[in-house]
């Protein structure tokens, strides 16, 4: 799953897999957190677009994934003797929310928030890409490739949904504006040991 297959502008830095498969406490907690999180924010679509049929079908599926996923995290964490702790602030997201178009149509900014959420299912996908490469723990390598699977199917997803309430032109080139944008979030944030993102 390379990056140009993913859309992504800017690769992760490579410095990342190594120091964070040297705190894979810290890396599996945030993990937890973000598939809770993206669980929740396929909810709140569906409870905000009820009449979108397609949409509350495609994400009532992906809710169930991406919460059999937290509990798989969570039975990582509780196997190697930690426990969950609290979240943590996610300055990636945070600065993703900033770039996000507020205001017009119900439908433009239902694009939005699709567009949103393939690009943080991309980003993750490239992130568990490195796990599953570089990781030294076997059995976390073979766990990061399963979920790198699922979180390509989930970006892939979000664009096709976007692209049924959206003519498909228009979304192509608002992603390729958040791709850009995004990118350049990349480049400003530190290079973390502890975060997924």
């Amino acid at each position: 799953m390379e990056k140009h297959v993913l859309g992504l502008e800017l690769p992760t830095d490579p410095r990342w897999v190594n120091i964070a498969s040297k705190n894979i406490e810290e890396i599996l907690i945030d993990h937890a957190y973000c598939e809770q999180k993206a669980a929740s924010s396929c909810i709140s679509l569906i409870v905000t677009y009820p009449e979108k049929k397609q949409l509350v079908e495609e994400l009532t599926l992906v809710v169930a994934e991406e919460w059999s996923h937290f509990e798989r995290v969570l039975e990582q964490l509780i196997k190697r003797g930690y426990h969950l702790g609290f979240p943590r602030k996610d300055e990636y997201v945070d600065q993703l929310q900033k770039i996000i178009r507020k205001g017009g149509s119900r439908d433009q900014q239902l694009i939005e928030k699709l567009l949103l959420n393939a690009l943080i299912e991309a980003r993750s996908c490239e992130r568990f890409r490195l796990l599953w490469k570089g990781i030294p723990d076997e059995e976390l390598s073979k766990f990061y490739y399963e979920l790198m699977v699922a979180e390509a199917g989930h970006y892939k997803n979000f664009l096709s949904l976007a692209k049924i309430y959206m003519d498909a032109n228009l979304v192509e080139k608002r992603w390729r504006e958040i791709l850009l944008e995004e990118s350049i979030i990349i480049k400003s944030l530190e290079v973390r040991s502890d975060r997924i993102h």
